[in-house]
């Protein structure tokens, strides 16, 4: 297979040529004018960003690439899947008033919200992929019967696959609550008896009716779950909890697989865009964000979604360590950044496996703008 190109812009901008100008020609020179027809629904899939995080993408960069997919014919929607944690994005309804209040309500951004698995992160479709480790996969499916999907994707450090771009924002990102949880946990969710009261919420919310209330706690009956992970959500006292997976390639794995599901029915209508802008060595699902550990860098655009992380990586790893980062190891050009943060945590093998299964290239051409 030959090298997959990947079209790449920096941040330098002059009066007559601003960052938005030369984010439309990356856009235009990648090909996302051959992706987009007249009348597609275009599915934007990015994060909204946890309330009290700053790192994710702006919302006057979004309204950029909303209105090309609009020039273009399309009818563009903002798209992200509900977090199996709990947080401020837990549901849809705080999932949207978190966007908004970050930036992303439409007289903002010009395209409305549509949270890719429904109210509760139930709403989802089974796509069949005969994999390694699945057969199935649970998608959003306002995701999956969207006509175009464009991923745009933060590249930053992540806690469980060493960088989190474009594979983590497509696997995990547009999995619905079971499919996250299928690929975090091998386990059913767990009781904290200590903060269990004993109130039934999650008793009444079972579809399975395996949670019963024994001895004024609640209890799983692990031959009923389906792991749908909807009592994690609905226990007011957080006292349901996800049993994480600690074997990180097979987390990649999965997660890989996942990526395979979304794009199985988007050949040739899927397209990515990576952001190196404040790139912090941890998840925007923090509710916080770090210093950059390197300078930002640019964006890049291309129809590889192996390519395009294998080439952010690269850059990244090609830059000196910002002073007072929280990186400490691997600090001067050319040496990993992302095994300096996270050693035990090989972020190739994500690359490799996702090469493996057909979905791209770590073989690049990187062409700049």
């Amino acid at each position: 297979m030959g090298p997959s190109k990947v079209f790449f812009s920096d941040l330098r901008a002059t009066a007559s040529r601003n960052i938005f100008a030369k984010l439309l020609q990356l856009l235009h020179e990648a090909g996302i004018d051959t992706k987009v027809r007249s009348r597609n629904l275009v599915a934007i899939k990015l994060h909204f960003g946890e309330k009290g995080n700053t790192g994710f993408i702006g919302p006057i960069f979004i309204r950029r690439i909303v209105d090309k997919i609009k020039e273009l014919g399309g009818f563009p929607f903002l798209t992200d899947t509900n977090t199996l944690y709990k947080g401020s994005r837990s549901h849809s309804v705080s999932h949207i008033v978190t966007a908004i209040e970050n930036g992303f309500a439409y007289s903002v951004v010009n395209a409305p919200i549509i949270i890719g698995d429904g109210l509760r992160g139930s709403s989802s479709v089974k796509v069949k992929i005969d994999q390694e480790i699945f057969e199935l996969v649970d998608i959003g499916k306002e995701i999956m019967e969207a006509d175009v999907l464009i991923g745009v994707s933060h590249f930053k450090g992540h806690e469980l696959t060493g960088f989190g771009g474009t594979i983590k924002n497509i696997g995990m990102g547009c999995a619905s609550r079971h499919g996250k949880l299928k690929q975090h946990s091998d386990l059913s969710p767990k009781i904290n008896k200590k903060k269990c009261t004993g109130c039934g919420e999650c008793v009444a919310y079972c579809s399975q009716e395996a949670v019963s209330v024994k001895e004024e706690k609640a209890v799983i009956d692990l031959e009923r779950c389906i792991g749908c992970g909807e009592c994690i959500i609905i226990c007011p006292n957080s006292a349901i909890n996800v049993q994480w997976s600690r074997d990180i390639p097979i987390l990649q794995k999965k997660m890989v697989e996942y990526v395979f599901g979304v794009l199985k029915e988007k050949e040739g209508r899927a397209f990515f865009i990576n952001f190196l802008t404040q790139i912090s060595p941890s998840c925007d699902c923090n509710r916080y964000t770090d210093a950059s550990i390197v300078p930002d860098i640019g964006i890049m655009a291309s129809s590889d979604p192996v390519a395009i992380d294998q080439a952010s990586a690269d850059m990244v790893n090609q830059q000196a360590v910002l002073h007072g980062s929280s990186l400490e190891v691997n600090t001067r050009p050319g040496e990993d950044k992302f095994r300096g943060l996270y050693p035990d945590i090989d972020w190739g093998f994500q690359l490799d496996y996702a090469q493996k299964i057909g979905l791209g290239t770590r073989n690049y051409e990187l062409i700049k703008i």
